[in-house]
């Protein structure tokens, strides 16, 4: 398993790429729910074919009711991660938004095995979480109002306790099996969760969503990096692989800044992202 490491870290690396490229995508797109509703379902129409092509090859292995159902239950967290991370990005910054989204997750977990699991960290661990608070803390004070603040740590929330279940599903299950699963039943709910929006919202309330061409790029790249974290998680412990996935939480926050001209407190965004990025590493330490 050791020797398998470094390939976790490369997987980990491209999935990071990928990540933080789509989450800028979403938050430019003008509508993040109807953005990531379509992305779903697309990679959910092209993912299909292969995965039963390998299902097909590899003598057509089944899912046992556990995976299943750890499946239904982590499609159904990121639904609520995709409604959350659609309000947060409709209230704030990229640059806010990511760096806080992200760093929560491995903040709440440490947290909940400090008060409930009765865990212990060492310094370096310690340290790490003094980071992530000071992190979290300083790129939520550029925001004029912290109307985002919430949906962003909301969503760490469900990032934390659907990362938990698929830990579990992959060691289960082929995790390209479960990972079809996964992304179909997320595009069904999704799909469900669109018409009921339109329906009940009204068309007028509901922004016209972007082409289909853009939604599939947004779906591939999330897509793809989340299959790619599955292998990785497959692999390796998710202490090397949280911390290298989450690397992404600084170049967003450039990009922000950057080629977004989310100007408006940049020292702080950077500073507070950078912080958060070097927690996430101290409590993998």
């Amino acid at each position: 398993m050791a020797s398998l490491i470094p390939l976790a870290i490369l997987l980990s690396l491209v999935a990071a790429g990928l990540h933080g490229t789509w989450n800028v995508l979403v938050k430019v797109s003008g509508d993040p729910m109807s953005t990531l509703a379509r992305g779903t379902v697309a990679a959910a129409l092209l993912l299909t074919p292969p995965a039963f092509a390998a299902w097909l090859i590899a003598g057509r292995p089944g899912l046992t009711p556990e995976a299943a159902g750890l499946a239904a239950l982590s499609a159904a967290l990121e639904l609520i991660y995709v409604v959350l991370l659609s309000s947060a990005y409709r209230r704030g910054e990229v640059s806010v938004v990511y760096p806080m989204a992200r760093g929560s997750a491995p903040l709440l977990a440490v947290l909940v095995g400090l008060g409930f699991l009765g865990e212990r960290l060492s310094t370096p661990q310690l340290v790490g979480v003094a980071l992530l608070l000071a992190g979290i803390l300083t790129v939520t004070l550029p925001q004029t109002s912290g109307r985002a603040t919430l949906p962003a740590l909301l969503t760490g929330a469900t990032i934390a306790a659907y990362s938990v279940v698929d830990r579990i599903g992959v060691r289960l299950a082929a995790p390209w099996l479960y990972g079809w699963l996964l992304v179909v039943l997320l595009a069904a709910g999704l799909a469900l969760a669109q018409w009921a929006r339109t329906r009940f919202a009204g068309r007028q309330a509901v922004p016209a969503p972007r082409p289909w061409r853009q939604a599939t790029v947004v779906g591939v790249f999330m897509w793809g990096a989340y299959l790619l974290v599955l292998l990785a998680l497959s692999i390796a412990p998710l202490a090397v692989v949280a911390p290298v996935r989450e690397s992404a939480i600084v170049a967003v926050a450039v990009w922000g800044v950057w080629k977004l001209r989310e100007r408006q407190g940049a020292v702080l965004k950077l500073s507070g992202a950078a912080a958060t990025l070097l927690g996430v590493a101290l409590l993998a330490a």
